[in-house]
């Protein structure tokens, strides 16, 4: 460092300058169409704010970088309450009375993923077009993984996986009866406008962008919370697990306003947080991992703990049992800091001998066992964490076989999952170092 009223030569200034130039990303997506299109269509609506443009980052995509300093509790964006879609924006469309005229109501999502997948049909008739046309056309997220690519997720998320697809073919099965109530609206016919494909990415959509506001329920729509709003330009805002922000629509200024709590420097991407989320939740809901993420943890499902049952235990079943009635079946898992207090209170009172049935209890509460047994403990989560990182090498390089030759959306999907299988590896193989050291001790 520099010190104090010392003057440096032109090189030193100049390698300064050039480390300077260096951080800020040289090409905006400011100049591109889409965008021009986008922020005249803002502006019309009364968002005028310059201060955050677009650019496509080298790590994180499409992100907005912040042309001047954002001061710590500063604002890094006010969005005007009529850029925002909503429910009540699709009720008071062409669409609200055919949702008005449902019974029983559909819910808030199918309204807004309808009207999205209505407003995409009508292209540059849209008066949406300038947001819908910046929307991504596919999603990352699992709903859109094949039946081999959800084979390769660790055990927990695969069966979350499936559920979620499970869950939108519900979604979708539920919803024919009122796609064909909106024939009147469209030339052709509903069922070729309302696919599968088209409610997936509407889902999507819905699910991956929007902010949290609560609304008045209506009685039009069924009883699920209405919390959704859309936010143009506000969603090209990405995820940092490290950021602190506050979030809020403002009653007064009929805004919606993110404040950075510690600021942001001038020309480095703004970031929002989603919240504590470990990567499984930010795959599921939002189709992406944070990379270090303070909040990750590797899950041992149950699958996986067997491989720490004593068989010839007859206590086994009953103390199972009781792990479970008390909720300590699920959530077991290993982060950078070893394996979680959860899961070595299963494995201890997993190794409770007959005699020691007095002892349940105590255990769950904390209670420590003879050095014997934690010495089988540790043991045990040895074992089970080196079983995980064979099953995450071995998902690796089916992973890399499985990128060769691909097409380029099947691609982004299997380079998501191998972000998060990387993670894991890398908090297991620290984990594996961290219980060999116990085990020396």
């Amino acid at each position: 460092m520099d010190k104090p009223g010392r003057r440096c030569g032109r090189r030193a200034r100049s390698k300064r300058r050039r480390k300077k130039r260096d951080n800020v990303p040289q090409v905006t997506l400011s100049h591109e169409a889409q965008f021009v299109h986008l922020r005249k269509w803002l502006n019309e609506r009364w968002f005028t704010s310059q201060s955050l443009i677009p650019v496509n980052f080298h790590d994180t995509g499409r992100g907005l970088m912040s042309t001047r300093a954002i001061k710590a509790n500063g604002k890094v964006i006010s969005l005007p309450e009529n850029c925002l879609l909503t429910t009540r924006t699709v009720l008071r469309s062409y669409m609200g009375d055919y949702i008005k005229s449902m019974q029983p109501p559909i819910s808030p999502l199918l309204a807004l993923c309808c009207f999205l997948i209505a407003e995409r049909h009508f292209g540059d008739a849209s008066d949406w077009s300038p947001y819908i046309n910046i929307l991504p056309k596919t999603y990352t997220c699992p709903v859109y993984f094949p039946d081999d690519i959800i084979g390769l997720l660790p055990g927990s998320l695969r069966k979350k996986a499936a559920e979620q697809k499970e869950k939108f073919q519900d979604l979708y099965s539920s919803s024919l009866t009122f796609f064909r109530s909106l024939q009147p609206l469209f030339s052709q016919p509903a069922e070729k406008l309302f696919t599968q494909d088209a409610l997936r990415w509407a889902w999507c959509s819905v699910n991956t962008r929007t902010v949290y506001m609560e609304h008045y329920q209506s009685n039009y729509l069924s009883r699920e919370k209405d919390v959704y709003a859309l936010a143009p330009y506000l969603d090209l805002l990405n995820h940092c697990p490290n950021v602190q922000v506050e979030a809020s629509f403002n009653k007064e200024t009929r805004c919606y306003e993110i404040k950075s709590v510690k600021g942001c420097k001038k020309f480095q991407q703004a970031f929002i947080n989603y919240g504590p989320h470990d990567n499984h939740r930010l795959l599921l809901e939002y189709g992406f991992v944070a990379p270090d993420n303070p909040q990750s943890v590797v899950y041992v499902d149950l699958e996986v703990l067997q491989l720490c049952y004593d068989k010839r235990d007859k206590q086994l079943a009953q103390k199972l049992l009781y792990l479970k009635d008390n909720d300590f079946l699920s959530n077991l898992t290993f982060s950078m800091d070893g394996p979680s207090w959860r899961l070595m209170t299963a494995l201890r009172l997993l190794s409770l001998r007959p005699e020691q049935y007095a002892s349940w209890k105590n255990v769950l509460l904390g209670a420590s066992v003879s050095q014997e047994q934690e010495d089988w403990c540790i043991n045990c989560a040895l074992k089970l964490c080196n079983n995980l990182i064979e099953d995450s090498v071995n998902a690796l390089e089916r992973l890399s076989q499985l990128k060769e030759d691909t097409d380029l959306s099947r691609l982004e999907q299997l380079c998501v999952v191998e972000s998060l299988r990387q993670e894991e590896q890398r908090i297991l193989e620290h984990t594996r170092v961290l219980l060999q050291n116990l085990q020396r001790q």
